[in-house]
């Protein structure tokens, strides 16, 4: 039996409305309160006994449901307490209710300051899907009770809830594998009491201003928190269907859980809110950030059936989102500086709303919305501090808004931040629930219908303030004939239309209630072998309540059978970022680390869990790795420590973590053999360990460590020496430099460096890799900032190649080389990538083949991590502070395919062109070549002509220059070797001509991405100039002329003076030109008159060097 609450006394009034009576001290007589509930009862709507009329038509069609779901449930805690030990309890919990005065409601009371929460602009590039398979069939019977119970979960929004704003020291888990759960509740009681606390101070009148801005500032500093929801569709059996036809891409997505289920693809920015028609048929979703849309799908089918697009132009997305009933009509709040009210009539297929109304500034972020459940005109919003009430008129086009101030003087009472808002079960009043454990009760006065006369609008006017409970309502629903609440402290209540108490749910020890979502089908009605638990009244009737889902705001799920209170753990995820995953080397395992402390360990074909291990308070896990022969787990941590853990228990292999750093640990790797690991930090630090045998065991000991970057470390890589089996360790930093350290000659607290190389000069390196054996060359593949790939000598890190990578929006941020399953696969091999907010492939070799590649969305908010199953065919990704992973399918097939139809040779590359092959720039491009001939023949020669395929490298950049491309000296060099070498292993000779099919390779993977920016200019200038009495960066004439002979790859004064002759069109030939052509020396020419005073970034590109620039950088979309 559930634990029992004393309610208030009451008194009926003369109106028939059922009065509270303020109550300072609990009410000794229990008996006699029950009484009077019990008259109050007696005379209670007819309605009611209509909902048990309809709960009994239900009833066989539920038994059987109920029995056969009986075996699946796993039964957590039973509860046989008596209502009498349950009172002394509870005792304390007395309602209170304040009667408002009519004068107090013109109070005005301060607006609190609202939050913005800024979305990271996501950009285009997903794949729209559409998914039809084999179990199309199964998928239309949507009867299973937890699955229409969780699915309708979804569509709770609580954003308004500071409890996803937690302190980083109140952001450690418990285990409630490795955890008393009486240890926990108290923990999370703290942590929320806290939280409380802090709200009200937000609330004093003397702090008000000045409490808001440092806790919205907190707020934004600690969270960062994004909600993403998901559509799936469902079916009788199972909760999430995973589709089973074949694939359309080549990255298919599923969530890693132990319940099977599909992704559905649609939205190019993180959800922010989703609601679910009454019969769970129909979902719809909306995001937030650029191009937001707002999409209508079918469950059943996994169909998106209408997309609503630029539904906030103006905004930033929608903030929250409300179906009718009926699901005819969808309702909308964007979330944007002026809120804007949207009603759809989305069945119609229309592309804009029925009625708009704007919301003023005062209001508040409106983030929850409802419509009335009987009536599909009227509904209710609230943020923080403000319940509006909304009629629609539709004949009139108007949307009719109420919001009634309500201030600390209107009660005078604390009134607390409102959390969700509803209809009364009377439909003549709105509750709304705050987060001080009260329920404001508002009148609606509707004026008389008149079919001649328009007699107004209708308002609402707050009428009572009922202290419902001490623990603050974060969630306020309705079901059947009870008004349900849930808490920050895990209790769930249930009350009669009169606000009195009828049982409640607080021995589950559960976190803070975010969502709550009963069964569509109706309880079973009791019979002898039923052990529903009794009421809290008099009589002691038999609580029968349909099942439902619990949704806590520490990511955990569950399901209450509510005959015989079973409560049943669906999962519990990560509470906080997860930023570290990694594969086991032979076994279908991947281990899963959070920065609240948990490191998760799932069998990934089984969707299965297998075990887990919970960290100390302040040690959240950053990066995870197996060693080569999956017997170890490195696990580096936030605040610096590294353990070293058995893979298959994760218990500590060394008796001690190391801790030698003061940062977070980034990187973790193991050499070949597994003799040495390295890591990496925030401190731009390597350190390494090494496995010695000690008395007879093998042990891990600290070697060194050196600070050896000036800049974040990006990969940190073990390889083996050609000429034998030794480990190597290189780092690659954003400071440009590529490190080779000396492993054998370094000793304790002494790590030797072998080589330091510079691996690009204006864009910085991303990541590292070793690129398969395809060649008999060996190589290091590394991509940069500018969306190239480079190809290095392993040996003597030479640029033997710069090839034009994935340009998805973003460069790539990590890479991985598909391993092989079979030697037949050894010469073809792929690269798998992430970049911002993408996952893709790419085939290699990479030749610059935009065919070749392919991405899709997969965390809008960024992803942190990327991991491969050991035998490539599957792909995860993690989303960090999204706190999901998501597994990928990889099939290569439709890859390849992709690359068939783009088609063979320079049939790809021509389309990179501006106008294809038949283009003016290609004809341009052919002439420029057969000049070059010309050029390198001589001009004046009387010889006759030969006409060759070939130009020689030395008249390469003079073409380069001609058609827009201006690469640096160091380019210039790159792009020599990379010719003169590109046979030289194969053949042993070198080059030192190129063809035209060649030179427009080299080209298209030279050159800038998006052309010449001027995004590039304007930051040298920042770096470079001053600010000008116009307010714009520019650089004095004299500093310009020294900058050009003394920094970068400066130029001597003979050669500058040479280049401005010819920009200044003094020299018709350009620099070194044939002195016969020459008109003008470059000592002649006076830069004093040429060059203004003043040189600013539109000056020297446009004025100085003629150059037609775009604005665009090609970091918003491809």
């Amino acid at each position: 039996m559930s634990d029992a609450e004393e309610a208030p006394r009451e008194a009926t009034g003369e109106n028939g409305e059922t009065e509270m009576k303020e109550e300072e001290e609990p009410n000794p007589n229990y008996k006699e309160v029950e009484n009077l509930q019990q008259e109050s009862k007696d005379n209670t709507l007819v309605w009611r006994e209509s909902q048990e009329e309809e709960r009994k038509m239900g009833e066989e069609e539920g038994e059987k449901e109920e029995e056969g779901k009986e075996d699946k449930k796993i039964v957590m805690e039973e509860t046989e307490e008596v209502a009498g030990e349950a009172q002394e309890k509870e005792a304390s919990g007395i309602q209170e209710e304040t009667t408002v005065e009519p004068q107090e409601v013109t109070e005005s009371m301060s607006r609190l300051e609202t939050e913005i929460t800024d979305s990271q602009s996501i950009t285009s590039g997903i794949f729209p899907k559409t998914q039809r398979g084999s179990k199309s069939k199964p998928s239309l019977q949507l009867e299973d009770t937890e699955t229409d119970e969780l699915l309708r979960g979804l569509s709770t929004q609580l954003e308004f809830l500071d409890l996803d704003q937690i302190s980083p020291e109140e952001q450690q888990i418990s285990s409630p594998e490795r955890q008393p759960s009486g240890e926990l509740e108290e923990k999370t009681d703290q942590m929320l009491q806290d939280e409380l606390e802090r709200e009200r101070r937000d609330l004093e009148p003397e702090n008000r201003e000045e409490g808001q801005e440092s806790r919205v500032s907190d707020i934004q500093s600690e969270a960062g928190i994004s909600r993403e929801s998901l559509v799936s569709s469902t079916t009788e059996d199972i909760l999430f269907e995973r589709d089973e036809s074949a694939p359309v891409y080549p990255l298919v997505s599923g969530m890693l859980l132990n319940l099977p289920q599909r992704f559905e693809s649609g939205h190019a920015n993180i959800i922010s809110c989703l609601c679910v028609s009454e019969d769970r048929r129909w979902i719809a979703t909306a995001d937030k950030g650029p191009d937001c849309l707002v999409i209508i799908w079918d469950s059943f089918t996994g169909i998106p059936v209408h997309t609503i697009f630029d539904s906030c132009p103006e905004g930033n997305g929608i903030r929250a989102m409300a179906m009718t009933h009926d699901a005819k009509y969808l309702a909308t709040i964007s979330d944007a500086e002026v809120q804007k009210v949207c009603i759809w009539k989305w069945t119609l297929a229309v592309e804009t709303p029925a009625c708009t109304l704007e919301l003023p500034k005062e209001y508040g972020v409106q983030n929850y919305l409802t419509f009335n459940p009987t009536n599909n005109k009227e509904l209710v919003s609230n943020s923080k501090t403000q319940a509006i009430y909304y009629a629609w008129y539709e004949e009139r086009d108007t949307l009719a808004h109420s919001a009634p101030l309500l201030t600390e003087k209107t009660f005078n009472k604390l009134v607390g931040k409102f959390s969700q808002s509803i209809f009364h079960l009377n439909l003549t009043q709105i509750l709304s629930a705050t987060m001080e454990g009260k329920l404001v009760v508002w009148d609606i006065h509707r004026p008389p219908s008149s079919a001649s006369t328009f007699l107004g609008f209708p308002y609402i006017k707050p009428c009572k303030l009922v202290h419902l409970q001490k623990e603050g309502i974060t969630v306020l629903t309705t079901i059947d004939s009870y008004i349900v609440t849930g808490d920050i402290k895990g209790n769930i209540k249930f009350y009669d239309h009169t606000l009195s108490i009828v049982n409640w749910y607080s021995h589950l020890k559960l976190g803070a209630i975010r969502t709550l979502s009963f069964s569509k089908t109706p309880a079973t009605p009791p019979t002898e072998k039923s052990n529903y638990p009794p009421d809290c009244t008099l009589k002691g009737d038999l609580f029968v309540l349909r099942n439902f889902i619990i949704g806590t705001s520490d990511a955990a799920v569950y399901h209450l059978t509510t005959d015989g209170t079973k409560l049943e753990k669906l999962f519990v995820e990560p509470k906080d970022a997860i930023c570290a995953i990694s594969c086991h080397p032979y076994q279908p395992l991947i281990a899963i680390g959070s920065i609240c402390g948990m490191i998760k360990v799932w069998n990934y074909e089984n969707k299965q869990y297998l075990f887990s291990r919970v960290f100390e308070k302040g040690l959240g896990v950053q990066s995870l790795t197996y060693n080569p022969e999956g017997a170890l787990l490195g696990a580096g941590f936030t605040e610096g420590t590294v353990y070293i853990l058995d893979a298959m228990s994760l218990e500590n292999e060394s008796p001690e973590p190391f801790k030698y750093s003061r940062t977070s640990v980034t990187h973790i790797s193991f050499s070949h053999d597994s003799q040495y690991m390295a890591t990496a930090d925030r401190s731009f630090t390597v350190a390494v360990y090494m496995l010695v045998v000690r008395s007879g065991q093998r042990v891990w000991e600290y070697l060194a460590r050196l600070r050896s970057h000036r800049k974040s470390i990006r990969s940190l890589l073990f390889g083996v020496y050609l000429d034998s089996n030794e480990p190597r360790l290189l780092s690659l930093g954003t400071d440009r430099l590529l490190i080779e350290y000396d492993l054998l000659r370094s000793y304790k607290d002494c790590l030797e460096v072998l080589d330091i190389h510079r691996t690009d000069q204006g864009c910085y390196p991303t990541c590292m890799v070793w690129y398969p054996p395809l060649t008999r060359e060996l190589f290091l593949l590394i991509c940069n900032s500018g969306y190239k790939v480079k190809l290095f000598n392993a040996t003597t890190k030479m640029c033997r190649k710069t090839l034009m990578g994935p340009a998805y929006g973003s460069p790539i941020e990590q890479t991985q080389v598909l391993p092989v399953r079979s030697t037949a696969e050894l010469q073809k091999r792929y690269l798998l990538f992430i970049n911002r907010d993408k996952v893709g492939l790419q085939i290699l070799p990479v030749d610059g083949n935009p065919h070749k590649t392919s991405a899709i969305v997969c965390h809008p908010n960024g992803v942190a991590g990327i991991a491969v199953s050991y035998d490539g065919r599957y792909a995860f990704t993690a989303g960090g502070h999204d706190r999901s992973v998501v597994q990928w399918k990889i099939t290569l097939s439709v890859l390849e395919a992709a690359v068939s139809l783009g088609g063979e040779d320079l049939t790809p590359f021509y389309g990179l062109l501006s106008g294809g092959r038949e283009g003016k720039f290609y004809r341009e491009l052919e002439d420029y070549f057969y000049y070059s001939q010309l050029r390198s023949q001589g001009i004046d020669t009387m010889e006759t002509r030969k006409v060759s395929e070939y130009i020689c490298l030395s008249e390469l950049p003079f073409v380069m220059r001609a058609i827009g491309f201006y690469p640096s000296e160091e380019k210039i060099d790159d792009i020599f070797n990379e010719i003169k070498f590109g046979e030289y292993v194969d053949t042993g000779k070198l080059i030192d001509k190129i063809n035209l099919p060649d030179f427009l390779k080299v080209y298209l993977n030279h050159k800038p991405p998006f052309g010449n920016t001027m995004s590039g200019i304007h930051k040298s200038f920042e770096v470079l100039g001053y600010t000008n009495s116009k307010g714009k960066k520019a650089i004095r004439r004299e500093d310009f002329l020294r900058l050009l002979v003394t920094k970068g790859e400066h130029m001597t004064e003979e050669e500058m003076l040479d280049c401005f002759a010819s920009l200044f069109g003094l020299n018709p030939e350009g620099w070194k030109s044939e002195p016969a052509t020459s008109s003008v020396k470059g000592s002649e020419i006076c830069l004093e008159e040429e060059l203004p005073d003043e040189i600013t970034a539109e000056i020297f590109a446009t004025e100085i060097l003629g150059l037609t620039i775009s604005e665009y950088s090609g970091q918003d979309g491809q």
